[in-house]
Parts: C-alpha cells; sequence; structure tokens
C-alpha cells in the first residue's frame, strides 16, 4: 500500500427531511446565495419551490439550466453572477453536472483569469466560495469529492480538475429526492458508481487490502440494488443504498493508497466531449471491453479474484475461464439495467477513433494506467465497442 492523504470534510446530512437543516447551513456563510440547477427538473418535482421557501430570508440568485455535461461557457455565467451580486455561498442542487459546474463557479468567482485556467491546471486552485449540495441523482459521487468535470464545447475538450477548495462543505442527501429519476437515468448513475469504484479496484499498487474489499462491498451494492430501483422507483432501502454507495465510490475511501491512473474514464471523456453522451452509459458500453483488452497473464489472477469475491462465481482453477465468467457477468448486469452495449447503438460511429484515442492517452495518462494504454490500444477498445 502507498503513502496517501485521506480528508473528507464535508458534513452529510443523510435522510429524509434533512432539506429543514438547510436555513441553518445556508446561514453560516452569509445572506447571499447563488442557487445553481439544471434544464429544470427540480422545477417539476417541486424541490425548487422548497428550497426557495426554506430560503425566504436569503438573498438567492438563480444560475440555471446547467448542461448534462457541463460546459465552461455556464462555470463563466455563474463566476460572473458571484462577482456581481456578491455571493457568500454556492447551493448546487442537482446530480454530478450541477456539482461539478457548480465546484468550478466557486473558485472562478474568486480567481482573476479566465474559469478554463482553473480545469487545466488544478494548482490555480487556491480559494474558493464554500459550496453545499442537495443531491438530486445518484452517481457522480460529486457531492463528497474536490473533482470536477467540465467540458469546452469550443475545443471539444472533455477534462477533469480537482482542489480542496472546492470540496463541498455540507451535502444533503434525502433518496426521497431520487424517486422520480427516470430509469436510463437511474441506470447510468449506476454504472457511473460501480465504475468508480472497478477502476479504483483495478489499480497498480498490490496489497491494498483494505480498499479492495470495501470496494467489493460497494460493487456489490450496485448490484444488489440497482435492479430493484429500476423495478420499484420509490424503494427507499434501494435508493438510500445507491446514494451512500455514490458518495463512498469516490470520496477517496477506495483510491488512498493505490497508485496508477484510471483507464475507461479517459476513453468515455472523450466520447461524451465529441457526442454530448450521458457518462455512465458510455462506462458501461467500454468496461467490459475493456477488461477483455486487457486480460493476460500478469492480469488475470485479479480478475479471478474479482469474478470469485464481487459475483460469487465457483473458482474452477481454470482461470482464464473464471476470469471471462466475471467479464460477460459484468456487461450481462449493464444489459439488464437497459444499457446500450454498443457504440453503434448510441450513435457513435468510428470517424473520430484516432482523435479520441490520441487525446485519452494526453489528457488521461492512460500510460500509467492499470495496464498502460497506448493510442493503439484504445483504437482497438473503441473498435471493439463498435
Amino acid at each position: 500500500m502507498d503513502n496517501f492523504k485521506f480528508h473528507t470534510s464535508t458534513e452529510i446530512l443523510f435522510g429524509k427531511d434533512q432539506i429543514q437543516q438547510l436555513p441553518e447551513v445556508i446561514g453560516r456563510y452569509g445572506k447571499n446565495v447563488l442557487l445553481s440547477y439544471g434544464i429544470g427538473s427540480i422545477k417539476k418535482s417541486g424541490l425548487y419551490d422548497q428550497v426557495k421557501a426554506l430560503l425566504k430570508d436569503f438573498n438567492v440568485i438563480d444560475l440555471a439550466n446547467i448542461e448534462p455535461n457541463p460546459h465552461i461557457s455556464s462555470v463563466e455565467r455563474g463566476a460572473a453572477l458571484c462577482r456581481k451580486h456578491q455571493i457568500n455561498v454556492i447551493l448546487a442542487v442537482g446530480g454530478g453536472s450541477v456539482i461539478d459546474c457548480s465546484k468550478v463557479v466557486a473558485a472562478a468567482a474568486l480567481y482573476e483569469g479566465k474559469a478554463w485556467d482553473l480545469v487545466l491546471d488544478r494548482n490555480l486552485i487556491t480559494k474558493a466560495l464554500p459550496i453545499v449540495t442537495i443531491l438530486t441523482l445518484a452517481g457522480t459521487g460529486s457531492e463528497m469529492n474536490k473533482s470536477a468535470v467540465i467540458t469546452n464545447t469550443e475545443t471539444q475538450m472533455k477534462t477533469g480538475t480537482s482542489n480542496w477548495p472546492m470540496m463541498p462543505q455540507t451535502s444533503i442527501i434525502d433518496p426521497t429526492y431520487l424517486f422520480t429519476l427516470p430509469a436510463i437515468q437511474t441506470a447510468a448513475g449506476s454504472a457511473d458508481i460501480f465504475s468508480h469504484v472497478l477502476e479504483n479496484y483495478f489499480k497498480i499498487t498490490p496489497d491494498a487490502y483494505v480498499q479492495d474489499k470495501i470496494a467489493e462491498g460497494l460493487m456489490q451494492t450496485v448490484i444488489k440494488y440497482a435492479p430493484i430501483a429500476l423495478k420499484t422507483s420509490d424503494d427507499y432501502s434501494a435508493r438510500a443504498n445507491l446514494a451512500w454507495a455514490s458518495s463512498l465510490a469516490l470520496n477517496g475511501l477506495t483510491a488512498s493508497g493505490k497508485s496508477g491512473t484510471w483507464s475507461v474514464h479517459p476513453i468515455e471523456h472523450e466520447l461524451s466531449a465529441y457526442y454530448d453522451l450521458t457518462h455512465g452509459i458510455g462506462l458501461a458500453i467500454l468496461t467490459p471491453v475493456w477488461m477483455r483488452h486487457i486480460l493476460s497473464e500478469a492480469t488475470v489472477d485479479k480478475f479471478v479474484e474479482y469474478a470469485v469475491n464481487v459475483w460469487h462465481l465457483p473458482n474452477t482453477g481454470d482461470k482464464y475461464k473464471v476470469a471471462h465468467s466475471g467479464i460477460d457477468a459484468t456487461e450481462a448486469f449493464f444489459k439488464s439495467l437497459g444499457i446500450p452495449s454498443t457504440l453503434s447503438a448510441v450513435g457513435i460511429d468510428d470517424s473520430k477513433f484516432e482523435i479520441m484515442a490520441q487525446r485519452a492517452v494526453k489528457l488521461g495518462s492512460t500510460q500509467n494506467s492499470y495496464v498502460p494504454l497506448s493510442v493503439n490500444d484504445i483504437v482497438a477498445i473503441l473498435k471493439a465497442s463498435a
């Protein structure tokens, strides 16, 4: 296990009706609030009106229409509003896209240069406005970490940034807010949770036993509860377990002490940068293909461990057969959630595979991943996913 720093300073208010604490939480920072949200689902659900009623004694400025893959233009809009209205705190109500956008807004509002600078160079993020979140979609884990992924539509670049000032101060997680999610968002969010854990599980550092056992439990949580949430959207236990798994998947628990970069996420970021694909869908399509691509004598034992401990498949002694069974189970699980299994099924052809592969290597440092991935490797994975 490698040396690491683990720090999760976010206060979590988990459970039904925790939103009633919102005035006290927001009041810690001041009266001027930037309320950020997406295309409008929180208005349809009534959550917007509830928030506004609870914050009736505050000056609330709206930052609306944040995109599913948040654009740098939305960050710039938000930063300008913060400066104009002397915002004290940002309240992000939504899923990972809204929270990610709000994090970079919080930093950009206190930065004199261009907001995109903060995405390209995380070291420029030295301070940020405080952030409070209300989660409406479980998947990214952004409510309990310091990272954000932003898209520049002019350059068709989607990449992440991360620094401690962007950690949310408080996150309200009420599983009942997930009851009205469309099935495809529940499926995509579940795939995203699973992928976050899987990326950390397949890292190059050996003997991180504690982290891997936590990871196996989180993956089993998704396997158990995602189908229940899809079948019965208002099942509180399913939503609660998925929501908490989402937070724990990417708050550092499974990654700390394990070195190396991720493998599948950098490839998917290119897909959604060029085609605006839902992130979890892309991950679900790519993951089984990546697994088969990297299976070798050097990795087969880890795949056996995954198949036996996560999927409870029998260890017959034929390592490659067991490994392939685990990969097949992963692919079948994503399909069972109603997620397409090929890129062509989501309207993506092979015309940009080469350039996407080049940028995935450059931006994602895939040469440092569990199994180093070259441009040719990524092109092969994309072609096999087509």
